[in-house]
């Protein structure tokens, strides 16, 4: 993944502005998941509620409090979550 793409989807997501710590948050009902492939293996990140860059590293904190550090060159995409506003409930309303 490239700065231009991370920052792409950090606009998408509209994270804002990091705080004093360099975290991007993310708004409330937001979450972005990061698709990452090293020599064969694969990880999915999903329901990404806090993002910090850290040179070639990326930490990413989500909603259940997990912390995984990925290496920026092997996520390769990244899935921006509708908010909960957006979302459809089914039945009658």
């Amino acid at each position: 993944m490239t700065d231009d793409h991370l920052s792409a989807l950090l606009a998408l997501c509209e994270a804002g502005k990091k705080d004093k710590e360099g975290w991007y948050h993310l708004p409330e009902g937001r979450h972005l998941t990061l698709y990452a492939a090293f020599n064969g293996a694969s990880l999915n990140v999903a329901r990404i509620a806090d993002l910090k860059r850290d040179g070639e590293l990326i930490l990413v904190r989500t909603v259940k409090g997990e912390t995984y550090m990925l290496a920026l060159a092997d996520v390769f995409a990244g899935a921006v979550e509708a908010s909960a506003a957006q979302a459809r409930k089914a039945g009658f309303v």
